[in-house]
């Protein structure tokens, strides 16, 4: 990264309540990937979509009563293909068949975390 590029640290938008923050990444991803990306009309770059993946993963990875549930692996699991499809593919919209794995990962993972909640 260039010295003059903008530097992220100390943003966050997590509040550190794990269910509301999952439910909030959740709900902000399937509206702008999954609902939005398909009609062309983003509220949100790509760049701020994966600081908020970035985010998130940064926030909760190393929190054990956290790390190790069925909830963040499965979200974890949905980031990383967020994030890999971004970076990889920066100028190319996400494919149907990803957004279709990551409607079933996002959907599982909101299930999951509410019920531990």
């Amino acid at each position: 990264m260039p010295f003059n590029g903008q530097a992220n640290a100390g943003k966050t938008s997590m509040t550190g309540d794990y269910v509301k923050d999952t439910i909030n990444v959740i709900k902000t991803l399937k509206d702008e990937i999954i609902l939005i990306e398909s009609d062309n009309d983003q509220s949100m770059s790509k760049e701020e979509k994966v600081f908020l993946v970035t985010d998130y993963i940064s926030r909760y990875r190393n929190r054990s009563q956290v790390n190790q549930t069925v909830s963040f692996t499965t979200m974890q699991t949905a980031l990383n293909a967020v994030a890999g499809h971004y970076k990889t593919f920066p100028n190319r919209p996400v494919p149907d068949s990803l957004k279709d794995r990551l409607n079933k990962e996002l959907s599982k993972a909101e299930d999951l975390v509410l019920k531990q909640s």
